[in-house]
């Protein structure tokens, strides 16, 4: 495995080692030892997956205690990671990836992180792994288009949930 850091501190781009042949191929998408050697030193608690379809767009959200690791199952899909510390130099701050099942990337999104994807295939199978169970009362949420950040989505007129919109 590669890990890669990004252009927000903490956040890390993961690319794993596939095992391909006639068969089909072989991807160890989590190791704990490995990952810790890398400086991901966290107990992932969550496993949850997000089912979306083209044209979707799942809002920025986040935490000030979850980290997540962030991979595409099936699909492919647009990443947005936005630092939403407020105190921090960094705040609004913000990188894109694209995740497909072809890449196999994974993106590492530390506490005080918002992350949010948009579908660009037909259907998109997000998984992400986090580190504190899902307490929706402790989220931040930033729009999808919020002004202060400009963030250059594939799309104008996404399908959203209303928190999103």
């Amino acid at each position: 495995m590669k890990f890669n850091p990004t252009q927000l501190p903490g956040v890390i781009l993961v690319a794993p080692d596939v095992f391909e042949d006639r068969r089909g191929y072989y991807v160890e998408i989590y190791n704990e030892e490995l990952y810790r050697r890398h400086g991901i030193d966290v107990r992932f608690v969550q496993d949850d997956i997000s089912v979306s379809r083209r044209n979707v767009l799942r809002g920025i959200h986040g935490d000030m205690e979850t980290c997540k690791l962030i991979s595409c199952l099936w699909g492919e899909f647009f990443l947005v990671v936005l630092d939403g510390r407020p105190e921090s130099p960094h705040f609004g701050k913000w990188q894109t990836f694209t995740l497909s099942a072809a890449n196999r990337l994974q993106v590492y999104v530390p506490a005080g992180y918002g992350n949010g994807h948009y579908a660009i295939s037909e259907m998109t199978v997000f998984h992400y792994k986090q580190t504190t169970y899902y307490q929706p009362e402790k989220q931040f949420t930033y729009k999808w288009n919020d002004p202060r950040f400009n963030i250059p989505w594939p799309c104008d007129h996404p399908i959203v949930s209303e928190r999103d919109a």
